[in-house]
């Protein structure tokens, strides 16, 4: 890792909030594509998935979302249930900014594609009784479509109309089919 990579994640950890915010969207747009780094983090941001402070368990599933194509050895198979399990957690704008980046683990190969796609549709088939429901639905929705964008495969776009069909209130059938 070079010296502004290193630079970033120290910067995660200052009271600066304007400072954690340039080094967080550094890193997003440096876990862009493929890394040589990813397993000098991996570890650490997996023990942050279950950190007290809900800032860093939101940054490390993004992060670790986003560096699931850089994961040759697949660990992201192993350690995937920690960072979906921050998708439904307890602070639920931690939770919704997880649950965003869900599709691109499903970048890293088929194995990850086919375990988001079974996870996203599972949620979306068994939300109606969470907080915001709406919201979470909308993002599996739009976690799909961004998937779709990347991969343009039908069954893909198959599997969110699906979903979108399953949807009983037309208000949000229709804000749902907004996002294909």
């Amino acid at each position: 890792m070079d010296n502004t990579i290193q630079t970033y994640f120290e910067n995660l950890q200052s009271g600066d909030k304007n400072l954690q915010y340039e080094a967080f969207n550094n890193i997003i747009d440096a876990t862009k594509v493929e890394v040589d780094w990813a397993y000098e983090v991996w570890d650490q941001l997996v023990d942050d998935l279950t950190n007290s402070n809900n800032h860093q368990r939101a940054r490390a599933a993004q992060f670790l979302c986003s560096l699931a194509k850089s994961d040759p050895e697949k660990r992201m198979l192993h350690d995937f249930s920690a960072v979906w399990e921050v998708t439904e957690d307890k602070k639920f704008v931690t939770a919704r900014h997880s649950l965003q980046s869900m599709w691109k683990v499903g970048l890293a190969g088929t194995e990850q594609k086919e375990m988001v796609i079974k996870h996203l549709v599972n949620r979306f088939n068994n939300c109606p009784s969470e907080k915001n429901y709406t919201l979470i639905r909308f993002d599996i929705i739009k976690n799909l479509s961004n998937l779709y964008d990347v991969l343009n495969e039908e069954e893909i776009k198959n599997t969110a109309l699906n979903l979108i069909e399953k949807e009983e209130d037309k208000k949000y059938r229709k804000k749902y089919s907004s996002v294909f």
